[in-house]
């Protein structure tokens, strides 16, 4: 399987190799395990430079990016720890601002992997013990911590409000339901409101809890009664008493943010450069990142290191358009790792108001897109082919390494199959239309490989 990765490093391989023989929790909900194997590591989360804990179904990762880049405009050394890798298992764990060394990733995973032998540990609980083993033994300022699925019974939340500076939730949606909205007693039964129930269980007593919205009501009342219960502070954005953030539409290139502090008692507006990440849904989590370090107060941060950071962050693989190179040569292509219908929509909305809105002022009629897609089995294949539809010029499915993948009849009667993404380019057309691939994270890394786009 991909998700275990592949090392050049004999050392790191080994570890690899033995993250990849961990059988699955089939049916282990709970944080027993992890806390265990904390315990036998010396407790390391509660070790760490103040955190920054982020939950969400899609933007969570780009909330993190920014958060990275806004702290590290400050001058802070920050350690980063996000998921899944792209093409290297290393970029999971970022220590000081660069990625983990082969060295020291070979020797915490055989730390964690030895001490765990007997717990059973999953992969994800083997890598965030690992990754907070590293951070407690390398200098930082500061922690910024993505959740990996959920939030109430993730592995990253074995961190404890003595830790934390700040929690958010980002864009909320239907993904992993079978995990997510398995039944039980005492939680929330409308779909949305349990999603929220879930990534709502980040939050702790005392710790700020920012809030990406619009949600649906039943997820903002259930987010709120988590928060109320365990007693966080809650701030939702667009709130006037909270914060909010805007394009600014006489001046397309900037953004608007506002917020209330309760320390001086006044609403504060800033206005900043956009966001250099594409796609208009990126303004509000560049406002979720921004809100959560405004309403924290274990971390120093200013107005201009803030300015800085929301044009300077980086998260491959998100409506990336890769440059020229071995795969793409010089065709117009763009990189999204997206797979639900949440990340359809996004991505219809920027295909249709940036890309098909420049060919339609340019040329006076709409010109589509080519689709090459890959989905692992289990996602929902219409996810993102039926709200694309009108969009699509063709549709090409390719295999994603490692994985169980849909074959083409999955995506409609017009869609046709190809052996790999280089045969996949090579047979659609150089008709100057631009072309989008989509579908899988796992995809992604693969294609950002074979264009030596390698994350750093």
């Amino acid at each position: 399987m991909r998700d275990f990765g592949t090392s050049d490093d004999p050392r790191v391989q080994a570890q690899l190799d033995r993250l990849a023989a961990l059988s699955l929790p089939q049916g282990r909900l709970g944080l027993e395990t992890i806390r265990a194997l904390m315990e036998r590591l010396g407790n390391p989360h509660r070790q760490l430079p103040p955190v920054f804990h982020v939950a969400g179904t899609n933007g969570k990762g780009s909330t993190c990016a920014f958060l990275r880049a806004m702290l590290e405009a400050q001058g802070y050394k920050v350690h980063v720890t996000t998921s899944p890798h792209l093409v290297r298992y290393n970029e999971r764990i970022r220590l000081a601002g660069e990625l983990i060394s082969d060295g020291m990733l070979a020797d915490v995973l055989e730390e964690v992997l030895d001490a765990g032998e007997d717990l059973g540990p999953s992969f994800f609980e083997v890598t965030i013990a690992a990754a907070f083993l590293a951070f407690s033994r390398t200098p930082a300022d500061a922690c910024v911590v993505e959740v990996g699925m959920g939030g109430r019974f993730d592995a990253t939340n074995v961190l404890e409000p003595e830790a934390l500076a700040a929690c958010g939730i980002a864009a909320l949606g239907l993904d992993h339901e079978r995990f997510l909205l398995a039944p039980e007693e005492g939680v929330p039964t409308e779909p949305m409101a349990r999603i929220a129930f879930e990534k709502a269980g980040i939050a702790k007593k005392g710790v700020p809890l920012i809030v990406r919205t619009p949600n649906e009501p039943e997820a903002n009342w259930a987010i709120e009664e988590v928060a109320e219960k365990v007693g966080a502070p809650s701030y939702f954005g667009g709130h006037a008493d909270a914060w909010a953030i805007k394009a600014n539409w006489r001046a397309p290139e900037k953004v608007r943010y506002a917020d209330w502090q309760e320390s001086s008692g006044k609403q504060t507006s800033f206005v900043l450069l956009r966001p250099n990440l594409a796609g208009d849904h990126q303004i509000e989590n560049a406002g979720l990142a921004i809100a959560m370090l405004r309403h924290q107060r274990q971390v120093k941060i200013t107005m201009e290191a803030i300015a800085k950071g929301i044009v300077s962050a980086q998260w491959p693989a998100r409506l990336q358009r890769l440059s020229p190179g071995p795969l793409t040569g010089r065709r117009e292509v763009w990189l999204d790792g997206g797979h639900n219908p949440s990340a359809a929509q996004r991505l219809f909305s920027f295909l249709n108001r940036h890309i098909y809105a420049d060919r339609i002022l340019a040329t006076g009629e709409l010109r589509p897109i080519h689709l090459i897609i890959g989905m692992i089995e289990g996602k929902n294949p219409a996810a993102l082919t039926a709200p694309l539809a009108s969009l699509l010029e063709s549709i090409t499915a390719v295999p994603v390494p490692g994985h169980d993948w849909h074959p083409a009849s999955a995506f409609g009667p017009s869609a046709r199959a190809a052996l790999d993404v280089p045969t996949a380019l090579a047979m659609i057309p150089d008709d100057g239309l631009p072309i989008l691939i989509a579908g899988s994270l796992y995809l992604a890394g693969e294609v950002l490989r074979l264009n030596d786009e390698l994350p750093d």
